[in-house]
């Protein structure tokens, strides 16, 4: 089938004998742009039925090409075709192919058309979908931190600042932070795919063509919104790759600081989680160790993603209009990174669902490091009037105290407290609890469990229309 006489008649009469073995080796494709046989079979039977449609080539041709490519498709996904490094890529790959089913009228199908136009419809076909599996398991993962929000909008636990703790939280509340930064994400998702949504199938090499297309019909045809615009900018963009990749590097970011935040809370010396045996492992030499590996791939995992997204760039940066070989270095990026963001997300999502929550060891941890400090000079303000700058200095000298004494300040007497302000009363212990100082941040988007629970209940309805 695939020899090198067949491969010199698909380039044509320009060239007199095959190519070098090492141009062959560098120019080929097909073994990672056959990833794209559906989006090529697909966007050929459109093309092919377009241009029944037109007049330009006989409809009983056209049914022969639709029945030779689905054929072509069977033979594929059930593992028969053979595959030729000969035919460089998955468009000769599979004309080829037709012409050995169904003879001459194969040669019509590549009418109006050019590989440029080609390869960026099967490209952006690949491309889209793959933004909608993103955005399902965008979904999947939001819901799974809605649940967890809703068990634990009460559960206290220290918040940080620079890796100290800063106030109290509740573990809903966190939970519900990531909710927001995922939910951008597929926000980002939804917006990319608005963009893109247009075929450049009919721009033909790079200067449209002089028969009478139909393009709107095969944008219909393929899902797409509408055709494009410009037939140079068609065959030359690859900007719907980059996004693609930029919207993988920020939620694959989100998931590495989940990861990394997983890791921390699942030492000893946290406790805050407990990953289950179905994504931890153990240790070859000990016995007691049970490691958060998943959480460790995903955190490092976002380094494939960003070096794509940089690779893609580079290679874009200089190139003049319109199509230059250098962009069939786009899809092992993209598709690398799709492969790598979807175990991501599966494999946080699980995490996500499966892991134990610690609330004893998070109540702990909530009342360290005197995190109701913040309380306490709030109180200072709203109760004696005292500027903010003063009661920021009473209540250094508070915790100052409390460290000498080695107790939380909730533990400090109340004449200790008079000793360092006069106008404190037995009122302040009721600011000093973790639990009452998470009750009180009752603002717009704040931690208490009643303003938790509404941003719950806001985001469930908004997640069942998304």
């Amino acid at each position: 089938m695939n020899d090198d006489k067949t491969s010199n008649q698909m380039w044509g009469g320009r060239f007199a004998s095959g190519p070098a073995a090492i141009m062959q080796a560098i120019n080929a494709s097909i073994s990672f742009d056959k990833k794209l046989y559906a989006e090529d079979i697909r966007g050929s039977i459109a093309h092919s039925e377009m241009l029944a449609e037109r007049g330009i080539i006989t409809k009983a041709d056209q049914k022969k090409i639709a029945k030779g490519l689905k054929t072509i498709l069977g033979e594929i996904e059930s593992g028969k075709f053979e595959f030729s490094e000969k035919l460089e890529d998955i468009h000769m790959n599979v004309e080829a192919r037709l012409a050995e089913l169904i003879g001459p009228a194969a040669g019509r199908l590549h009418t109006a058309r050019s590989r440029n136009d080609q390869v960026a419809v099967d490209f952006r076909l690949w491309v889209k979908n793959e933004f909608l599996r993103v955005a399902q398991a965008l979904k999947d993962l939001i819901a799974a931190f809605l649940e967890r929000a809703e068990e634990h909008a009460a559960t206290v636990m220290p918040g940080f600042t620079h890796m100290q703790a800063a106030q109290p939280v509740t573990f809903g509340h966190h939970c519900m932070a990531y909710v927001e930064m995922f939910s951008r994400d597929l926000s980002r998702v939804r917006d990319a795919i608005e963009r893109m949504d247009e075929s450049p199938l009919g721009a033909a090499a790079l200067a449209g063509t002089g028969f009478p297309v139909d393009r709107h019909m095969t944008a219909k045809a393929l899902g797409f919104r509408d055709p494009t615009r410009n037939s140079l900018d068609s065959v030359s963009d690859r900007d719907f790759a980059l996004e693609f990749l930029s919207v993988a590097a920020i939620s694959g970011t989100h998931l590495s600081r989940l990861a990394e935040e997983i890791v921390i809370w699942s030492t000893p010396q946290f406790g805050f989680v407990k990953l289950s045996d179905s994504f931890s492992t153990g240790s070859s030499i000990m016995p007691q160790k049970k490691n958060p590996d998943a959480a460790e791939l995903v955190r490092a995992k976002i380094g494939r993603i960003n070096g794509n997204l940089v690779a893609l760039l580079t290679v874009m940066k200089g190139l003049p209009l319109t199509y230059s070989k250098d962009m069939q270095e786009d899809k092992e990026a993209v598709f690398d990174a799709a492969e790598t963001l979807d175990l991501m997300l599966a494999a946080m999502t699980g995490m996500v669902r499966d892991m134990t929550v610690d609330a004893a060891a998070m109540k702990r941890a909530a009342g360290a490091g005197y995190s109701t400090a913040t309380d306490l000079a709030d109180w200072l303000v709203r109760t004696l009037g005292l500027p903010f700058r003063e009661a920021h200095h009473v209540t250094g000298r508070a915790v100052a105290l409390a460290e000498q004494k080695k107790v939380g300040l909730e533990k400090l007497a109340l004449a200790d407290l008079k000793a360092i302000h006069p106008g404190i009363t037995e009122d302040v212990f009721s600011v000093l609890s973790v639990q009452n100082s998470v009750k009180s941040r009752t603002s717009y988007g704040g931690t208490a469990p009643s303003e938790v629970k509404k941003q719950i209940r806001a985001w469930k309805k908004r997640l069942a229309k998304a």
